[in-house]
């Protein structure tokens, strides 16, 4: 067992959980009480975060198969759950980058970040770009998947 702290929780009007359209979305994350927002102190100078939240609405795991459909679709290949970015992992863990758009006291507002109203955040790292691969190599499903995905 792990205990981790919340440390913030997400503010949007996006309360629904498709899959598309979250470019648009914008997203308020306000540190919890107790926490100072010196914490947000230096990112400013970032274009983009990384944050890391928890599916809390997202479906029961129980019974879980390895493997699936992304999406359900049966165009695309069945695959282990851990090749797929979904809800449906063994843990309930997010991982968004996301364009920051302003900072105001213990409030980070951010654009594309695809987490729900109410989304409760475990940590926010500020993208560096070393820290991103010269090159990415994925199957073309994930193209056909992702083509809606950060439309407005």
């Amino acid at each position: 067992m792990i205990n981790l702290e919340v440390i913030a929780t997400v503010s949007n009007d996006r309360n629904d959980l498709r899959d598309d359209n979250w470019g648009s979305v914008v997203s308020k994350i306000t540190l919890h009480e107790g926490l100072s927002a010196d914490l947000l102190l230096g990112l400013s100078a970032f274009s983009h975060v990384e944050v890391i939240f928890i599916f809390n609405q997202k479906m029961d795991t129980q019974g879980l198969s390895a493997t699936r459909h992304p999406r359900n679709n049966t165009d695309w290949p069945k695959i282990g759950l851990l090749a797929q970015r979904s809800v449906h992992h063994p843990n309930p863990i997010g991982h968004t980058s996301a364009k920051i758009l302003r900072i105001k006291g213990k409030v980070l507002t951010v654009q594309g970040l695809d987490a729900v109203n109410g989304t409760p955040v475990l940590d926010i790292k500020p993208v560096f770009r070393e820290f991103l691969p010269d090159v990415i190599e994925q199957p073309n499903w994930v193209s056909e998947l992702m083509a809606n995905y950060w439309e407005s």
